[in-house]
This record gives C-alpha cells, sequence and structure tokens, in this order.
C-alpha cells in the first residue's frame, strides 16, 4: 500500500468523538459483525455469503491480498503487489514494468519464480490446546516455548492430516489461538499488468494523497498439475460498480495494527524502533538512487527496492506522527489508566503480577537488545537476497535435525514446503546490486553496533565493509539454484564443509545470532504473550468480545459506505475520472511522475472520460489489504482497494473515518482500460463471465453484449 506523511493537525480533535459510531473494524469471519451491519445498515452477510467471499479472497505470500475473479483461476490484485514477480520476468530487453504486459493466450502466460498464493478454506478453534501446554508454576520463558512447541505439533498434525498449508495465529496477544488452514497455489502466472506510468501515475508525490488516477492492477492465474485451476468460488464482476453511500465490503488480510498494544509498547516504537527504520530507509533510497543513475540497466534492477523503500518510509512516518500526537497518546493513556484501575480493584487479580509493569518491564529489555536484534538476527546488516539465503541453509539444515517442536517457528515441518520454494527461486539475481546492498548495510552496522563490536570484528576481519562485500558476493555461488539444492540436501554435514564465502560468513555470526535470538524469545515476546493475553482478558471482562483483534496478516472482513469528506473547507467527491487523469497530466506539464502511458495518450479518443477511475471509502484497512477486492452486497467485484489517503495513517492505532478514507480502482475503469487502451478483450470477457461476441443473461434478467460494455454515467 503506497504511504505518505500525515499531516494530523486536525486529526486529534476529530477521532475522540467519533469512534463510537465509526465503522471500525478488521474482523475475524469466525466473528463477523453481522449484528452491526444489521443495525446500521440493514443487510446481514449471511453465512453462505461470507463463505463465499472467504473463499473467493486469497492471500500473497509477498505480503497483498487478492481474490478469484473466475472459474478458471484468473486471480486479481494489484499491480504493485504483483511488481515483484512482473521485475523477475523482466530483462533488460524485455522491462514488462516498462511496457506492460498481456499473455492474450493461455501458452503466453507466465510463471512468477516463487510466489504463493493461500486461499483460507477451514478455521479451528485450538486455544485449549495452545494454553494447555502451559504448566503451573512455568517461567513466562517456559511457557512460551511450551507453547510455541504446541503451535508447531498442531500445525504438523494438521499439514500431514490434510495436505493443507497449516497455521497457528495468535489473536489478543496470546488470549485466543486459532489454527488456519490454506489450500496453496504455488504454480501462479501473470496474465495482465499495465505500465508501471498507468499503475502509479503521479509517483511518490502522489503517494497516499486523494485524489487518484491509478490504474493499480495485476491478473495472475493460478495453475493446478500444468492446467489452470478450476474454482467453485470466484468473485463475479459487478457491470454498474457503486455511487455514494453504497455499502461495499474489503477482504484481505490486514498485516499489522497496534491499537490493542500498551503505552510502553507504542513508546517503544515511538522512541525506538520507528526512528531507528526511518534513519534505515532513507539510507537505502539514497544508496539506490545512487546505484540507479549508474546506467538504464541499474536503474531497472533496483526500481521495485525503490519504489518499496519510499513507500515504507512514508508509511511509517505517518505511523510516527501518530504516536506523536499529544491528544491521541494522552486519550489512550486515559483507556489504559481505567481498564488498569479496574483490574487492580477486582479481587480475582489479588496477588497477581502487573500484566502492565511485566511488559513495561520486557520493554526495556528489547529496547537494550534492539540494535543487536535487528542488525544482527534481523539482518538489517545484510541487506542482500544472497546472503539471506545462506542464513537459511545454515538455520534449515540445523533445524532439521531437532524434533520438530523444538525448533525456531520458521522451520517447523509444515513451513518447510513454503521455504524451499522461496530458496529454490528462479528468480534472477544480479551481483553488482548485491554487492552494492550488502557492502551499504555492513556499513551501516558497523556505525551502529561500533568498530569494536565483537560480532562486527569476526565479520569485517580487519577489512572494509566494500571489500568484504565485493570479495563474499563475487566469490558465492548461491546465485545457482543447483548449488542451493545440493547444501540443503546434504543438511548440515554439506554446510558446515563448504566454502563458499557467504556459507562461512552466515555460519559465522549464526551463534551470535541466536543468543540474541534467545534473549528476545524468552524476555520479550514470551512475556508479550502471558501478560498480553492477561490484559486481553481483563478487556472481555469490561465488555465483552466487541473489538477484532490487530491485524496479524490473515483474512478481515471490512466494511462501509462509499463516501466523499471535507478537508480544509472543501467537499472532496467520492470519485474520481479517466479524464481527470488527462486533466492531472496536464496541470503538471506532463513531466514524470505525471506522464501518463503512451498506450493511454494514444487511447484518449476512444475512450469514455466521465468513466469512474477511482473512488473512496470508510472501510477500515491497513498495509496487507493492498489487493483486496472490494464487493457489493450481492458479493460483486466494484473495486479494488490500491492505497488510503494520508489521514488513514493514524488508522495504525486508532479507527477515524472524519476525513480518513481506503482507496480503490473502480471496477468499471478497469474494464474502460482493458477493453479500450490494452485491447485485451478476452481478459475482460473473462471477468464478465461471457465469450467474445455473445449475448448473455445476467443474473439482473437483463441482457448485454460482451463485446462492448458501455461505461455508467458517474452518481
Amino acid at each position: 500500500m503506497r504511504r505518505v506523511l500525515l499531516c494530523l493537525g486536525l486529526l486529534s480533535c476529530l477521532f475522540i468523538g467519533s469512534l463510537a459510531t465509526a465503522d471500525e473494524g478488521m474482523w475475524l469471519y469466525n466473528a463477523s459483525p453481522k449484528g452491526k451491519v444489521k443495525a446500521k445498515y440493514g443487510f446481514v452477510p449471511t453465512q453462505q455469503w461470507l463463505d463465499h467471499v472467504q473463499l473467493s479472497s486469497v492471500r500473497f505470500n509477498n505480503g497483498g491480498s487478492g481474490s478469484f475473479v473466475s472459474p478458471d483461476g484468473l486471480t486479481f490484485t494489484n499491480h504493485h503487489v504483483g511488481a515483484a514477480c512482473i521485475q523477475q520476468l523482466s530483462s533488460s530487453g524485455h522491462d514488462y514494468m516498462k511496457t506492460g504486459f498481456y499473455a492474450k493466450t493461455r501458452a503466453e502466460e507466465a510463471k512468477c519464480p516463487d510466489l504463493e498464493l493461500n486461499e483460507l478454506v477451514g478455521i479451528e478453534d485450538v486455544t485449549p490446546k495452545v494454553k494447555g501446554a502451559v504448566k503451573p508454576g512455568m517461567s513466562a520463558a517456559d511457557a512460551g516455548q511450551a507453547q510455541r512447541a504446541a503451535m508447531s505439533t498442531i500445525e504438523k498434525d494438521c499439514a500431514t492430516s490434510t495436505g493443507l498449508r497449516c497455521d497457528v495465529v495468535t489473536f489478543y496477544s496470546g488470549e485466543v489461538y486459532n489454527l488456519y488452514k490454506y489450500k496453496k497455489y504455488t504454480d501462479v502466472r501473470l496474465v495482465f499488468a499495465p505500465e508501471f506510468e498507468a499503475a502509479f501515475f503521479g509517483g511518490d508525490p502522489d503517494n497516499f494523497t486523494y485524489p487518484r488516477y491509478d490504474l493499480d492492477v495485476t491478473f495472475f492465474r493460478v495453475y493446478e498439475n500444468d492446467k489452470p485451476a478450476h474454482l467453485d468460488n470466484y468473485l463475479h464482476w459487478s457491470r454498474t460498480g457503486v455511487k455514494e453511500n453504497d455499502l461495499i465490503f474489503v477482504s484481505g488480510h490486514p498485516g499489522s495494527t497496534g491499537r490493542l498494544r500498551t503505552m510502553t509498547q507504542l513508546e517503544f516504537l515511538r522512541d525506538v524502533d520507528y526512528p531507528s527504520r526511518l534513519e534505515s530507509y532513507k539510507r537505502r533510497i539514497s544508496l539506490l538512487q545512487n546505484f540507479g543513475s549508474q546506467s538504464e540497466e541499474n536503474a531497472r534492477i533496483a526500481q521495485e527496492d525503490l519504489f518499496s523503500l519510499q513507500n515504507s518510509f512514508k508509511a511509517v512516518t505517518g505511523y510516527l506522527s501518530g504516536l506523536q500526537d499529544k491528544e491521541i497518546m494522552a486519550h489512550k493513556a486515559a483507556e489504559e489508566d481505567k481498564l488498569r484501575a479496574d483490574y487492580k480493584a477486582n479481587p480475582k487479580n489479588a496477588g497477581a503480577s502487573d500484566p502492565w509493569q511485566e511488559i513495561a518491564n520486557a520493554m526495556k529489555v528489547q529496547r537494550d537488545i534492539y540494535m543487536s536484534l535487528t542488525y544482527v538476527e534481523r539482518m538489517r546488516g545484510f541487506n542482500s537476497d544472497l546472503a539471506r539465503m545462506a542464513r537459511n541453509l545454515v538455520r534449515v539444515t540445523e533445524e532439521k535435525t531437532k524434533p520438530n517442536e523444538k525448533r525456531l517457528r520458521e522451520y517447523r515441518d509444515s513451513n518447510l514446503p513454503s521455504l524451499e520454494q522461496e530458496l529454490f527461486s528462479t528468480a534472477p539475481i544480479y551481483k553488482s546490486f548485491e554487492t552494492a546492498k550488502l557492502a551499504d548495510s555492513l556499513a551501516q552496522m558497523q556505525a551502529a553496533l561500533g568498530k569494536d563490536n565483537p560480532v562486527v570484528q569476526k565479520l569485517l576481519n580487519g577489512q572494509t565493509p566494500d571489500e568484504v562485500a565485493k570479495n563474499v558476493i563475487a566469490n558465492s555461488k548461491l546465485e545457482d539454484v543447483a548449488v542451493r539444492k545440493q547444501l540443503y540436501q546434504g543438511g548440515t554435514a554439506a554446510v558446515q564443509a563448504s566454502t563458499d564465502p557467504l556459507i562461512v560468513l552466515m555460519r559465522g555470526v549464526d551463534p551470535d545470532a541466536r543468543a540474541v535470538r534467545k534473549q528476545y524469545d524468552d524476555q520479550v515476546d514470551s512475556v508479550e504473550r502471558r501478560d498480553g493475553a492477561a490484559i486481553a482478558k481483563a478487556r472481555f471482562a469490561e465488555s465483552g468480545f466487541n473489538q477484532p483483534p490487530d491485524a496479524t496478516f490473515t483474512l478481515r472482513l471490512s466494511y462501509g459506505p462509499v463516501k466523499g469528506y471535507t478537508e480544509n473547507g472543501k467537499h472532496i467527491p467520492y470519485f474520481t475520472t479517466m479524464g481527470g487523469a488527462y486533466e492531472h497530466a496536464t496541470q503538471h506539464g506532463n513531466k514524470d511522475p505525471y506522464n501518463l502511458a503512451e498506450s493511454w495518450m494514444k487511447a484518449k479518443s476512444k475512450l469514455n472520460l466521465s468513466t469512474p477511475l477511482n473512488y473512496v471509502s470508510t472501510a477500515d484497512i491497513i498495509g496487507g489489504n493492498s489487493g483486496s477486492p472490494t464487493v457489493n452486497t450481492a458479493g460483486e467485484v466494484v473495486g479494488i482497494i490500491f492505497d488510503g489517503n494520508i489521514q488513514s495513517l493514524v488508522w495504525n492505532f486508532v479507527y477515524d473515518d472524519k476525513i480518513g478514507r481506503s482507496v480503490h480502482v473502480d471496477s468499471r475503469g478497469i474494464q474502460e482500460a482493458l477493453r479500450k487502451i490494452y485491447g485485451a478483450n478476452g481478459l475482460s470477457d473473462e471477468l464478465l463471465g461471457v465469450k467474445a461476441g455473445t449475448v448473455t443473461k445476467m443474473k439482473d434478467g437483463k441482457r448485454a453484449k460482451s463485446k462492448e460494455v458501455a461505461a455508467p454515467t458517474p452518481q
């Protein structure tokens, strides 16, 4: 999701009074807000409706959302979610980010090297099993290990018996555990992508603003046994779109929110984590801009990473602004103080430790270990795809020698197939790019930890970061998939005997990385899990299960009306048009990043310029929702989430719909572009469920030619 700097001046005086009536919530499908929706909108999402939308929604393993939109495996997401695959399929002679891509036949559909899609097919409450693993008198560290072991066992048993991907998901910090069962698709092929100029028109300056004029869409197809997958559940395409005040739903996978975190957890983000991340993003953006300026090919190689970093920089800048708002933080502190006082006054808690203080103590530990944890264990100091592969090879071969329940969570049996797909990806690796990134991150780690730090001294061994990076990247053979497979299959013996310089490097620092990881697991994560669960239990005792858990990159349902807003006394209409894109380009002199793609310029005379292109709603979203289908009460696609306006950034911590809006690409604009700009009539017909040139009877009883669908007049 594209992000930009948030100006919070008037948000703090708006959000407090609006929470009671706002459509807040990224709701679990097994705890959907049927009553709330019925009471406010008169519509009841039946269980059949919910099941159909759930089974039509998919998660992209690279951090986005999507949906099935035809019975033949056609899948729909954002261009910026699919960009990694588009970039991987490109080369110096075929830059699909620049030219776009359209496979007119199934034979032309191009397989992504390492993309995995997950369809949620079942949810099971396993709270008693996970919490039952904790025995009386256990320390937080022992309890945390026992729960992680129980989760790995549950997942392995599920995967073995069902053949599905099985993940135990932690909700409410550890008070609730659900087992999510996914059907996994790993043969995913690119069908259509517009040019980057069309998908991200307005570029970084327009990112996370509104009005917008972006065709941020990409279509893939999932295959099984080398044939398009046959799907019983998929979303039909609306022919009529939306009008203002229509109720819409968003089904997607929001990544992470902090609405239920304690004050000390929020203060850690505000004072330590976010400032550190922003400093790192700024440094890396500069590095990639410099790398890209050296040649056109370098610019192509770095493009996706660069825009991802710019996106993250603006997202975190906005999140930080929310935590720096004194009124928002004061309101959260008051809520916490009340809950904390009620907890202490409850006779049932007499003699119990203060969970807020326990978490505060854990945050002190996290502050102390932050630099080592971030640079060494979490690999900020090793910014290289090859280095990450080396780390995984060193670790997975060792972890596989242990019982499943004793392993680090990412190497549990149920996760190995996904890890193997990533590890054996055929995506291109550019050593010049790898060298530049690794050299800079090693220098960054040296500056952050200090030149006398034992890990830094071990890594550099008297050399400069540039010298180390050039040597290990130039002499490594890990870019060869066959070499990676040989090491993986050879197990610990092969990895320990390897002289590959990247393997040697990661092997040498692994004990240090594991040590700080254990400190985090035992003294931070386990405490947050134990005491966060106690706080959640206290909250439930006061108000019941009336607030969804924080986002966890699992499937959620949000809702709200399509609705414009007023900003600084000016009314902002709910929709923009295709004609508005041309006007926006003209207003900025048709200069980058406001230069419309050549295909758009050539097709202008053929378009119905009043066709809606983007619109806004109050649906509750956050990063990870990118690519989420927008559906109407009939369960039809009326658009796709691709962004939020600048005022929505604060939704990470508190929801407000006075001005905050989610931003969608309109289903009508997509159809207009597919037919009249890109000549993708076959794809357009597939979305509408008809064959080219035929006439089909729709569910509303109306007949429409599939060859040409007139754009409706905006409401």
